[in-house]
């Protein structure tokens, strides 16, 4: 019964992510639509320090933002008809000087009917897709940059490289080459059907990872011409994409194309098997219209993608997850970190102080839940004292439940074999104090670490020179970890690495600390709870 009511805890956390970082996305909705992909003329405002030579052609850059910015880059081959659902090809060379001004088409994905709805932003979706854009800094150095590669989140459902607060340029404007991307979502970025494995038994299911696979090798192979150094990549993401930096590090089809990672809120739902995916592509393929035992991978790949863009029922994907048994995660996750197989690159991992804004966005009700916990609730009540409404005691349990004590399970077994810190981001700007009353939401770290917070339309205007400040260095760190695998930027407090031996959490509030034992009572216990739920294979 115990165990019962507490999988229930975390399938509810679960199917909240569905819609992984809509309030991020959201609260920046940006001015200008993203466009489409730039054209091969030359373009007249093009000078020498706005152009660079890749292997598939020249580009012609602009100033964004101080910084030095290469838009809607193709780095994979359009995945449309026969490519749909297959590794993604290389793209076609081009002669002269290509645009790369505007960003690129956002991939296929569902809108929704809601007040956090920021479909607006996404400008023209496609199946052609698979750009990345590249920031660089304005002036030229002899030596090589530090690269950082973001992937946004977004349950693997939703999200585009164009939206504002993702931008690179306040980091290239600290000295690193930034790099973003778009890969296939939702039922065209994985999915598994029977057809499919009949046509390629045991062949990929996690296309969308596959083409941030592709985007790596894209930076080993041109981020030079950019003034950036192919060996010292970090990789990072939100959400979806913090979970995308794990998956990275566990794929043995990532290895050496990146030397350190930055999971920002990932959470702990683990990926469903092979099998599963099978079932649910068959529900999918029905979904759009095809029935039938005779069904062939190209009744499949016949069907419009804007199809599969308008599926939003529960069941009809594997998000927010991805899927283990193919090439790119032959076991889940958990089980390669367990079993030390991981990319032993150093990483840091953390979430923030309302992870469960996720839950309350989309109508779920903490103390609802809370009511729901019969005879646990006094065990749970004792791990949080001084909580004394179901609302926040709810908030707090899906909080840590989901996002805390996963993190923290996942840097312990990391930190077995490599550098790992952790972190704990509560830090809410004096004018948003009332709207963020119960704490820092799922994705609210982003502004700061990214230092886009005057990018961030739903904040600039309530922002203090004090909260630019803080935006500025604790984006130091996440620079300073880049350019040195050692996050401690100059004058500020020293962050220790992490192990179970030395609980050290750097907690970014009203204050930058360190914090020794954080919620050690509590995750200790909801960490066991975790193993027991998921144990590694």
């Amino acid at each position: 019964m115990g165990q019962n009511m507490s999988r229930s805890i975390w399938i509810a956390g679960a199917f909240v992510l569905v819609l992984g970082s809509l309030y991020t996305a959201k609260r920046s909705p940006g001015a200008d639509a993203p466009r489409l992909r730039g054209d091969t003329q030359p373009s007249a405002a093009a000078t020498t320090p706005l152009t660079v030579t890749t292997q598939p052609g020249q580009l012609a850059g602009s100033v964004d933002g101080g910084a030095i910015a290469f838009k809607g880059i193709p780095y994979a081959a359009a995945p449309v008809g026969d490519l749909r659902w297959r590794e993604p090809q290389p793209a076609p060379a081009w002669q002269g000087i290509r645009s790369a001004t505007t960003f690129g088409k956002s991939c296929i994905q569902p809108t929704f009917n809601t007040s956090m709805d920021w479909s607006s932003s996404l400008g023209t979706q496609s199946e052609d897709c698979l750009s990345l854009n590249v920031w660089k800094p304005p002036t030229h150095s002899s030596t090589k940059r530090p690269v950082m590669v973001w992937i946004h989140g977004g349950a693997y459902v939703i999200g585009s490289s164009s939206l504002p607060i993702w931008s690179g340029a306040p980091l290239a404007n600290k000295g690193a080459v930034v790099v973003n991307l778009n890969y296939r979502l939702g039922q065209l970025g994985f999915f598994a059907h029977p057809a499919l494995e009949k046509e390629k038994p045991g062949g990929p299911v996690n296309f969308g990872l596959l083409d941030q696979i592709a985007a790596l090798k894209w930076v080993q192979q041109n981020i030079a011409a950019f003034g950036g150094d192919p060996n010292n990549v970090t990789i990072f993401g939100e959400s979806a994409g913090g979970q995308s930096v794990l998956a990275l590090m566990a794929s043995p089809l990532a290895k050496g194309l990146f030397h350190k990672g930055i999971a920002q809120s990932t959470y702990g739902s683990p990926e469903i098997s092979r099998a599963n995916a099978v079932e649910i592509g068959s529900k999918i393929a029905s979904a759009v219209g095809l029935r039938g035992a005779a069904l062939t991978p190209a009744d499949l790949r016949s069907v419009p993608a804007e199809k599969f863009g308008q599926l939003k029922s529960v069941g009809l994907s594997t998000s927010p997850v991805a899927i283990s048994g193919d090439s790119v995660l032959p076991k889940p996750i958990l089980s390669t970190f367990e079993n030390g197989e991981e990319a032993r690159v150093p990483l840091i991992i953390g979430s923030n102080s309302n992870e469960a804004s996720v839950a309350t966005a989309f109508g779920m009700d903490p103390a609802a839940l809370v009511q729901r916990l019969g005879f646990l609730r006094g065990a749970i009540e004792v791990l949080y004292p001084g909580v004394n409404d179901d609302k926040t005691l709810g908030l707090q349990l899906i909080r840590d439940t989901v996002f805390t004590a996963p993190g923290r399970r996942f840097a312990a077994l990391h930190a077995r074999y490599a550098p790992t810190w952790r972190y704990y981001f509560s830090y809410v700007p004096a004018g948003l104090r009332s709207q963020w009353s119960d704490g820092v939401p799922h994705g609210g770290e982003i502004p700061f670490v990214m230092n886009t917070v005057d990018l961030d339309q739903a904040i600039a205007g309530k922002l203090t020179n004090g909260d630019r400040t803080m935006a500025k260095r604790i984006s130091s760190y996440w620079f300073e970890f880049a350019q040195s695998s050692s996050p401690v930027p100059a004058n500020s407090p020293l962050w220790p690495t992490y192990s179970l031996n030395n609980d050290k959490t750097l907690a970014f509030g009203e204050r930058i600390t360190v914090e020794t034992n954080f919620m050690k009572a509590r995750l200790d216990v909801l960490s066991k709870l975790y193993a027991q739920m998921f144990p590694a294979p």
